[in-house]
């Protein structure tokens, strides 16, 4: 602001120089007429500033009027110092009065037409600022879909689009706001009901056992066993919400570096291959050769592996098969590995959402049927901790496909 008023003093103090040095050189007016100007110029452009500051200071600063008022002033006052340089140097060439009159009139019809042009220039901007006020008062009742519309090719446009962009990430960072609430009321909703469901069958067996209504040797080991089964499901519950946590806040920390994934996938299907049995499942894989090696963490891929082949054997009726493939890609030099099942499906309408921490397409939230929900979660969280990328494509009663991608140790 300064740097702009004191640019607007220096051509004030430069004006009557210039006129001065015009007169000189275009008219060949001499040194007295020149001294007589300067007198003039000095005492119109005194009576300007001194008006001029007392209606800053009155008017501005106190906040008088609008922009159109100001407007107005400002042409005002160029009119006003116009009429009196003309009535200070031309008045005394005049031999008529009346000739001296009609200037007058002149003056006041020019400065009737300024000032008629400075309102029509004002209301162009007070317009585009009369909608971004309204836009304004919008958001801030929490309207964040409020857009203006300015077409004035001038500042008040390009404010008009920057307040339409910071209304769309108002908007955006509302929706999202939404969304994290949401998904925190179904976070504590899930893990309500995952602990409280081992919780209460752990609570019936131990009173059970408390209150002696439990007397026989078998039953006793029975209800025991029981409670180390809920105990365990418990303490299952608890690491997965942990290392989700950890993932998700990124502070988990863990060495990468070239491995086999061939033996890895291997090892896994070694592991698994008597879980599958047990349902009348086969399960087989192959591996490309040329994939290795592979920048990854053995421990957490191997998890990754595990809960894809898990959840497919849990989705996957008897003498059915799950086939684990992995080959290189060609096209961004990354590996892909696909675990492949002829189980039910999944819903189209779940098939979104798949990956969401405690999301199931099952309303029962069983170990046996599905646990809590986390590990499709995990699973996604550690591919892409290791630069990758995992989604799945299914279709209902025609089995389902899990893949995720993994990047080469020549191209990390």
């Amino acid at each position: 602001m300064r740097r702009y008023l004191s640019f607007g003093i220096i051509l004030l103090l430069a004006a009557p120089l210039a006129a001065l040095a015009l007169a000189r050189v275009w008219l060949g007016s001499p040194i007295d007429e020149l001294m007589e100007l300067l007198r003039l110029f000095l005492i119109a452009e005194s009576v300007a500033l001194i008006l001029g500051f007392a209606a800053y200071y009155l008017v501005l600063r106190a906040g008088i009027g609008g922009i159109s008022g100001k407007v107005a002033l400002g042409y005002a006052l160029c009119v006003g110092v116009t009429a009196l340089v003309i009535l200070l140097v031309s008045m005394p060439m005049f031999i008529s009065k009346h000739d001296a009159n009609f200037l007058l009139v002149l003056l006041a019809f020019s400065g009737l037409v300024s000032l008629g042009f400075g309102y029509m220039m004002s209301r162009a901007i007070t317009r585009g600022l009369g909608e971004l006020m309204r836009g304004a008062e919008n958001i801030a009742r929490g309207n964040f879909s409020a857009r203006v519309e300015v077409k004035s090719g001038d500042e008040v446009e390009r404010l008009a689009v920057a307040f339409n962009h910071m209304a769309e990430k108002l908007e955006s960072g509302a929706l999202k706001q939404k969304e994290l609430e949401q998904a925190r009321r179904d976070v504590v909703a899930a893990v309500s009901h995952d602990l409280r469901t081992p919780l209460a069958s752990l609570r019936a067996m131990i009173e059970a056992l408390n209150d002696g209504v439990v007397n026989d040797e078998a039953t006793t080991q029975r209800y025991l066993k029981n409670a180390q089964l809920q105990a365990e499901n418990l303490s299952l519950l608890v690491d997965d919400l942990f290392e989700l946590s950890q993932l998700d806040a990124g502070v988990m920390q863990w060495r990468v570096e070239p491995g086999s994934l061939r033996d890895l996938i291997s090892d896994t299907l070694e592991t698994m291959h008597v879980q599958a049995a047990e349902k009348n499942i086969k399960l087989s894989g192959w591996v490309d050769p040329s994939v290795d090696p592979v920048l990854m963490n053995s421990h957490k891929m191997q998890r990754v592996l595990y809960n894809l082949i898990q959840n497919a054997i849990r989705h996957t009726p008897a003498d059915g098969t799950i086939f684990v493939e992995a080959r290189k890609r060609e096209q961004d030099n990354s590996v892909q590995v696909d675990v492949i099942d002829t189980g039910e499906g999944i819903p189209e309408s779940d098939v979104p959402r798949i990956f969401e921490q405690f999301y199931r397409g099952e309303k029962s939230r069983s170990r046996e049927t599905g646990g809590a929900g986390l590990g499709l979660a995990i699973a996604q969280r550690i591919v892409q901790a290791h630069r990758g990328k995992i989604w799945v494509e299914s279709k209902r009663g025609a089995g389902s496909r899990f893949s995720f991608t993994l990047p080469r140790a020549s191209h990390y």
